[in-house]
């Protein structure tokens, strides 16, 4: 134990996350911030932790005994505080063991939760071990420890608990491997990044032959690379690495990485699926493939068909992936596609007729002319034209994407598109005129786009974005409330401000509030009645029931109002039972 502010050698219990490596000792340093590992020590001049530190250092194993004198300057030698801290990333995780002995308390903490609670004033020292179960990824250690009266000594280690019968936990997979082949020397080079883990034994490196599914394990390393020699026969080999254990356990392998020996043979032919691409500001198509086995890059034709006119492919792409976006030279345009593959050296099969493929999709023009205006009742009127030979004649022809910022909509109806509430149209100039009302929020900005839509072959881009300011609603009733007077229910609320509210609609009906995810809540309107606006009260024209609710909404002149659901709601009242 120490017996001033220097550090000494680590236990045995603290081990590195290098395969059987202990962590060194290195002299305390105000500097900050600490090396990776290490404690951020603070001293405190209370038991608290209160107020500002009188030294704040480093130290890379816990393990002091500053017996009666203070731990630092400026600390009193009784009634003190040192906090210690860390984060590290501890790989995969598993089952650890905490260790602690303490004169006088002690308190160890795992991302906030308390551990060990040793809390109290002693005069020999306290000892306790847990076990925990530390999660993948990187935590935080906090140990907080106090002298009241007395000698004063502290120590924490912690170690994986590395028995087979306890420790199932896999380590983290290598990261970031590579794998390259020398033409010259016909050697392939595996590399990949130490792990973390602090119960790492070492590494395996597997290799497996193109179109197989057997690895074979080709060496067993504390390195973070090897040097093989596979058969120079012109086909693929597949490498790997794993993080293996003290207690065996074998991780998942990496990314299998390909080395291909002298290869003169040409990838396999290429046949692309065309479908609508997804880019909202321009019409286009999306080309996706099959990844051909040696291939190393792909080149992507197009060809825009007329007729009486000779075929003359152009190439618009080259690629490493296994998709490419062809932004549409001109709507109404026919045109095919060839994918052509080639392999790193520069062997390539040339796609021919039998490769081509066409977009079984069509691209309309989208609307530029759409305008919107509020039209009260919290409804809004957009308005736009369309060609005669338009496909878009129905409401579920268009979707509605609304939003009340002043972002733009997605575009895509991943936010449950809307439609017109009504929708009509007539003949004018030689085009479609469409007037369609749509639900507005009172009191926002409504901003919208309006994309033709028959389904993912047949439609045309959302328009821009065109906007409208709606007005607020009037403020709720307050104080509304029931009385029953036999089998008859008296509605009261407080009076409206003069001129706010022209009417309110009073409703009885059921409410259904939401059960799952997802849903809303609902409010289902029986009857209504209309009062002035300057009303105060209403004698329910109907008899009581005792399972409904009553909702009074507060309409402006021109309709905008709250919703039933945004509105003041109350249950009915029990009639008097004899």
């Amino acid at each position: 134990m120490k017996t001033s502010t220097r550090l000494r050698p680590v236990s045995a219990a603290v081990v590195l996350a290098t395969a059987g490596g202990f962590l060194a000792a290195s002299p305390a340093s105000a500097a900050t911030p600490c090396k990776t590992n290490h404690f951020t020590r603070t001293f405190y001049p209370n038991t608290t932790f209160s107020g500002t530190p009188k030294k704040t250092d480093c130290d890379n194993v816990m393990d002091q005994n500053w017996g009666t004198r203070a731990p630092a300057s400026g600390l009193p030698t009784n009634n003190f505080g040192v906090r210690y801290s860390l984060v590290r990333d501890f790989g995969n995780g598993g089952p650890f063991t905490f260790t602690t002995a303490a004169r006088d308390g002690v308190r160890v903490y795992l991302d906030g939760v308390r551990k060990i609670n040793i809390w109290k004033n002693v005069s020999t020292t306290q000892k306790k071990t847990v076990n925990v179960t530390i999660p993948s990824g990187k935590h935080t250690l906090r140990i907080d420890y106090v002298n009241w009266t007395g000698a004063a000594n502290v120590s924490f280690a912690y170690a994986p608990r590395t028995s087979a019968a306890v420790d199932k936990t896999k380590p983290r997979t290598p990261a970031g491997i590579t794998a390259t082949y020398n033409t010259t020397t016909t050697k392939s080079t595996v590399r990949w990044s130490s792990n973390v883990d602090m119960d790492l034994a070492g590494y395996r490196v597997y290799r497996r032959l193109k179109g197989t599914t057997a690895y074979t394990k080709v060496a067993q390393t504390t390195a973070t690379s090897y040097v093989d020699t596979p058969r120079a026969t012109g086909q693929v080999f597949y490498y790997e690495a794993r993080a293996y254990d003290k207690a065996g356990n074998e991780s998942t392998g990496t990314t299998d990485l390909p080395v291909a020996t002298a290869d003169k043979t040409a990838p396999a032919r290429v046949i692309p699926t065309v479908t609508m691409g997804t880019d909202q500001t321009r019409e286009s198509y999306l080309l996706t493939w099959k990844a051909v086995p040696d291939a190393a890059r792909y080149r992507v034709l197009r060809l825009i068909l007329h007729s009486g006119v000779p075929r003359v492919w152009t190439e618009v792409a080259r690629t490493t992936g296994t998709t490419h976006t062809d932004y549409v030279p001109a709507l109404g345009a026919n045109i095919a596609y060839r994918v052509e593959a080639y392999d790193a050296a520069g062997n390539a099969a040339p796609a021919s007729a039998d490769d081509e493929s066409y977009p079984n999709a069509s691209w309309h023009p989208r609307l530029n002319d759409v305008t919107i205006s509020y039209q009260g009742n919290n409804t809004a009127l957009l308005q736009w034209t369309q060609p005669l030979d338009t496909f878009a004649i129905r409401s579920s022809n268009y979707r509605l994407h609304r939003t009340l910022s002043t972002d733009r909509p997605s575009g895509e109806a991943t936010d449950s598109p809307e439609h017109c509430l009504s929708l009509s149209y007539q003949q004018e100039a030689g085009r479609l005129s469409f007037r369609c009302t749509a639900t507005v929020t009172p009191g926002m900005t409504n901003n919208f786009t309006v994309e033709p839509y028959h389904d993912a072959t047949m439609r045309a881009l959302p328009s821009a974005l065109t906007s409208v300011a709606v007005p607020a609603a009037p403020a709720p009733a307050t104080g509304f409330q029931a009385l029953i007077d036999g089998n008859v229910v008296n509605l009261s609320w407080d009076p409206a401000a003069p001129g706010a509210v022209d009417h309110y609609e009073i409703h009885d009906g059921f409410w259904y509030p939401a059960t799952t995810p997802g849903t809303k809540d609902r409010f289902y309107s029986l009857n209504r009645f209309n009062v002035p606006g300057d009303a105060t009260s209403l004698k329910w024209p109907l008899l009581a029931s005792p399972d409904k609710s009553y909702v009074i909404v507060a309409v402006a002149a021109d309709g905008t109002k709250k919703t039933l659901e945004q509105s003041p709601r109350i249950p009915s009242p029990m009639p008097a039972t004899d």
